[in-house]
């Protein structure tokens, strides 16, 4: 079956901005039926690297087709853990999931990832020949905030990612008081933009109204450059 791409746009604005842009929101789109009684929820990455840093250096080297590996987690819990590939091509993006236990996420991490082989997903096995051919390991932790929200039909999802914090990856991902470093300045954030197709034309005249900037800044690489920062 042939991947479903779909389209991503990114932006930095800052908390005048996500005010005014929130209140149009609010009356046109709905909050994601996951999401708290604010609206939002926590999520953190796992990012995996290899001894190379492939992932890290396609994406700074503006490489139009790569992809990153990453173990998601929400609200710290340990209910719901998905490995992930992320798939870039351009502006589009698309992405592959497995469901992991708490015990299959710990063996994960020390680099023993046989149990994939086990697994019906497709992505299971890529991951586990990629781990032991280019000697894939966790490389950094990344957490930020998110409101989302999205329209009646779903293919088109607004978010806001607020307060992004690296974290180094031996922390515990699923530890809420687990400390790590503010990347971006107070008040800035990222809002995302993903849609299938073409954007419906009264959403995209609400960004037209906007002078937003956009950027091609990825979270994984900012949590990455400020942890070597810190450590380093």
């Amino acid at each position: 079956m042939t991947p479903a791409y779909r389209n991503e746009l990114k932006f930095l604005v800052n908390q005048a901005e996500y005010r005014q842009l929130q209140t149009v929101l609010h009356s046109l789109l709905g909050h994601d039926a996951h999401a708290g009684p604010d609206g939002g929820y926590h999520i953190r990455s796992l990012y995996f690297d290899d001894l190379y840093h492939t992932a890290y250096r396609q994406k700074m080297a503006g490489v139009e087709v790569r992809k990153k590996y990453r173990v998601r987690i929400y609200n710290c819990a340990r209910q719901h853990i998905a490995l992930e590939c992320k798939y870039k091509n351009g502006a589009y993006i698309y992405k592959e999931a497995v469901p992991l236990t708490l015990q299959e996420y710990d063996a994960l991490c020390r680099g023993d990832c046989g149990f994939l082989l086990g697994k019906p997903q497709p992505l299971a096995r890529q991951f586990f020949v990629e781990a032991r051919a280019n000697i894939i390991r966790p490389n950094v932790i990344v957490a930020y905030d998110r409101e989302a929200f999205v329209n009646d039909v779903g293919t088109v999802r607004i978010t806001f990612d607020k307060t992004l914090t690296a974290m180094d990856p031996r922390q515990d991902l699923f530890d809420p008081a687990a400390p790590g470093y503010h990347v971006l300045p107070p008040g800035q954030m990222i809002l995302e933009v993903k849609f299938t197709g073409i954007l419906p034309e009264y959403i995209q005249s609400i960004f037209r109204a906007y002078s937003f900037v956009r950027t091609s800044a990825s979270k994984f690489c900012l949590c990455v450059d400020q942890v070597r920062h810190t450590l380093h």
